[in-house]
């Protein structure tokens, strides 16, 4: 038997009751738009694991920064993500015209192409930056 949406009923005139549990379903639906969006789990390169990124200041009297790597390596995940939900977003935008789409499209691609010295942290190539060069 299958689902009538109309209906909210089967063919057989039975009700259809969902057996998934509702933390299941938004995993699935999590799953989807991850898919869509083309955002996977991302690793960080394994000689980077553990490491930290230290910012020296050019003023002696100012103390240094460290940050942990796969602190900083989750930050520039979360900016690659967005910018692509952004790129999605934009391509599907009903009110711009194709002239305007391509054009904030050139932008999107020099800023993926400003983060690709960031590509040496990323494990997998299909996860790193590519700007206008691939």
């Amino acid at each position: 038997m299958e689902y009538d949406p109309d209906r909210g009923a089967t063919p057989g005139g039975s009700e259809f009751t969902p057996t998934m549990h509702v933390d299941e379903l938004r995993e699935i639906l999590r799953e989807i738009v991850d898919q869509e969006l083309g955002i996977s789990e991302t690793r960080l390169e394994g000689r980077w694991e553990g490491g930290t990124l230290l910012l020296q200041p050019g003023d002696p009297s100012t103390r240094p920064k460290e940050i942990p790597l796969d602190v900083f390596f989750h930050k520039i995940v979360m900016v690659r993500d967005r910018l692509r939900v952004l790129e999605a977003k934009l391509n599907a935008h009903p009110k711009l015209t194709d002239e305007d789409k391509v054009e904030l499209q050139q932008y999107l691609t020099r800023i993926y192409g400003t983060l690709t010295t960031l590509n040496v942290l990323f494990k997998r190539k299909e996860d790193q930056f590519a700007g206008t060069g691939g």
